[in-house]
């Protein structure tokens, strides 16, 4: 039995420009960082005593016979992927609901890979699970998806990932000092809306063409620059609050699906409370929020908030990892 661990992400900076499309022509950047919640993927080879060959468990229980007759698609395409033939049996958990900006496809897809690559007894590296799992998700699967999600939960940390015009990726960590970290810390307050939405739907209404978007996606490149120095260089914190603020503006100007009436409330809403930046987590339509406001203002904004979940987290370093290993 293997058992995986890999955590979702929080992306500050630089979200559109990750996309193949884009980057491929003009580069592209993110600023970003693993947090402490997981998704947890547990693998074994089943048994032969059995009606099926295959099990997998997740918001459904699937039993069949063949890898082509699994529903989930992460799970049927990396079997595929990997040329796995023997019965396995698949279990997912994770500290975070599904379809929430929180990159939890992404982080599925890496630890399940992780997972199958250690029970066929092969291991791997970070920068292989990022772009493998890249390839299945995009290629495999056929998702309009970014290609930050899982080098960030591959790699973990708070890190700047760059995006090459040949179509490699350099994950470069941005190394705070601790008191540094516990002041950004601080400042961050996760809110879940409730709202689900399809990532690769929403991505699709504007990364199908981005020549339109080209100086609003060169403005939302130069965010990464500009809030790794703020972070970097001990100016004030608020700094980074506006330029988060300034982010979110920019990126609902990419499509009418990445806000909404709604979610426009919840941030005025914050707002008034004190809260200095925030924004939508992933592609936006629903999910998490994530708002940054000094640490004297975050029980109003509980307050302000009081229907929805608040979620306290801390930034980690450790990326995807074999948490439990036995092949026998």
């Amino acid at each position: 039995m293997i058992i995986t661990r890999t955590p979702y992400r929080i992306s500050f900076f630089g979200g559109g420009t990750d996309y193949p499309a884009w980057y491929l022509e003009n580069g592209g950047a993110v600023l970003s960082t693993s947090i402490n919640k997981y998704c947890y993927v547990t693998c074994r080879f089943l048994p032969p005593f059995f009606e099926h060959r295959l099990r997998v468990v997740w918001s459904r229980i699937e039993l069949v016979n063949r890898s082509s007759e699994i529903v989930h698609p992460s799970v049927r395409e990396t079997l595929r992927f990997l040329g796995i033939e023997e019965g396995v049996e698949i279990h997912h958990d994770g500290d975070l609901p599904g379809q929430s900006g929180m990159g939890s496809s992404s982080a599925f897809t890496v630890g399940l890979l992780h997972a199958l690559r250690e029970l066929q007894g092969e291991r791997t590296d970070q920068e292989a699970l990022a772009k493998d799992s890249i390839e299945i998700e995009r290629h495999h699967i056929g998702e309009t998806v970014g290609s930050q999600d899982q080098v960030s939960v591959a790699h973990g940390g708070l890190n700047r990932i760059d995006f090459m015009r040949s179509g490699e990726f350099s994950v470069n960590p941005v190394n705070l000092p601790y008191s540094r970290v516990v002041e950004l810390s601080s400042h961050l307050m996760l809110f879940y809306t409730g709202m689900k939405r399809i990532s690769s739907d929403v991505a699709s209404s504007y990364a199908r063409d981005f020549s339109s978007q080209e100086t609003l996606l060169r403005t939302i490149r130069e965010h990464v620059d500009q809030g790794v120095a703020i972070i970097a260089s001990g100016s004030d914190i608020s700094n980074f609050g506006e330029l988060l603020h300034e982010a979110w503006r920019k990126k609902r100007e990419l499509s009418d699906m990445v806000s909404s009436p709604d979610i426009d409330s919840i941030y005025e809403k914050v707002r008034s409370a004190g809260a200095i930046g925030g924004k939508l987590l992933g592609a936006g339509g629903g999910g998490f929020f994530l708002v940054f406001a000094p640490p004297s203002t975050h029980q109003r904004i509980r307050k302000e908030l009081r229907g929805f979940v608040s979620v306290p987290f801390e930034m980690e370093k450790t990326g995807s990892q074999i948490i439990f290993s036995n092949r026998e």
